[in-house]
């Protein structure tokens, strides 16, 4: 058995789960690197990341270095003389910081690798219309989730699933993994493959410009790239009723199929149903969010706003 010494890297909420289940399970994480503080709401206040509100519960070294090249920080990771390094929502180490343990730097990536490398994998999956998406632990190498596969578990999406609840199951699965791959390390039964490259695909950041809903799109995959950024970053679209421009935040939809004559985008609204023209159907809304008013299902929208005999989505 290898004696481990362990430092731990993440930074959201997804990391956290992680984290709690190596500290439970006696592991010694000799320290936790996380993000640095900063203002955050319409306060301003200074926030901690959730990792560095756990870590500090438990009370946990912790290290929150803005430059992950800086010889300073290089000088105190290497103090802690840590042989094996976990990394869970982070960002890209510089090759220094990954390859200075003996046993070395694996991440975990809630897809199943090669598909979905990037930073929103499991918003991507969905959006896509995967019927399965999963998670990976790996060994980081010189490029963003190219390295060597250790282990793959594969996970269901419902077609009910929205990318919320994929990020759940996926966290709770992932700490599963995580500590599967630090067993087979700790007990030197560890045995990797790389990954094929005919199956890469990528999932790139998420940005307000490709989060917009193009109602020109087919049915099916609106409605999939409603669910895929439900209920963050949220699809939104422009919406025009009476003569103003509004942004409309959607979260939940159903698709009907229906052949009809009316423009694409265009709103039909009766008093318990709110929903959008679209080809080959309608996209039923059934949660949304308008500017400057919280997020509502659409009966209770229904009950206070009123639509124009124009008005549509685009």
């Amino acid at each position: 058995m290898k004696d481990l010494r362990i430092i731990f890297m993440g930074t959201p909420g997804f990391a956290v789960v992680t984290l709690k289940k190596l500290v439970e399970s006696g592991y010694n994480i000799v320290g936790v690197i996380t993000s640095p503080d900063k203002p955050a709401g319409r306060g301003r206040k200074i926030k901690e990341s959730e990792v560095k509100q756990y870590a500090k519960s438990e009370g946990l070294n912790i290290l929150q270095p803005v430059n992950l090249k800086d010889p300073q920080f290089l000088k105190e990771l290497q103090a802690l003389k840590a042989n094996l390094q976990i990394v869970v929502a982070f960002r890209m180490l510089p090759k220094a910081v990954w390859n200075m343990p003996e046993y070395g730097t694996f991440n975990l990536h809630a897809s199943l690798l090669p598909k979905y490398r990037g930073a929103a994998p499991i918003n991507w999956a969905v959006i896509n219309g995967e019927s399965k998406s999963g998670i990976t632990t790996f060994f980081l190498d010189e490029k963003i989730d190219t390295g060597e596969i250790i282990l793959q578990e594969e996970v269901e999406i419902k077609e009910e699933y929205n990318a919320g609840d994929l990020h759940d199951i996926l966290m709770e699965k992932g700490a599963g993994l995580v500590l599967k791959t630090v067993k087979l390390i700790e007990e030197d039964k560890l045995s990797t493959h790389p990954q094929d490259k005919a199956l890469v695909s990528p999932a790139p950041k998420l940005f307000k410009d490709n989060c917009k809903i193009n109602w020109n799109d087919d049915m099916l995959h609106i409605h999939n790239f409603i669910r895929g950024l439900s209920p963050f970053p949220a699809a939104w679209s422009l919406l025009t009723n009476n003569g103003e421009e509004t942004e409309i935040k959607i979260y939940k939809t159903e698709y009907e199929l229906s052949d009809h004559q009316y423009p694409l985008g265009k709103i039909i609204a009766r008093p318990k149903e709110l929903k959008a023209a679209v080809r080959g159907g309608y996209i039923k809304i059934l949660e949304l969010k308008v500017a400057g008013k919280r997020k509502m299902d659409s009966v209770s929208f229904l009950n206070g706003y009123r639509f124009s005999e124009d008005a549509k989505l685009h």
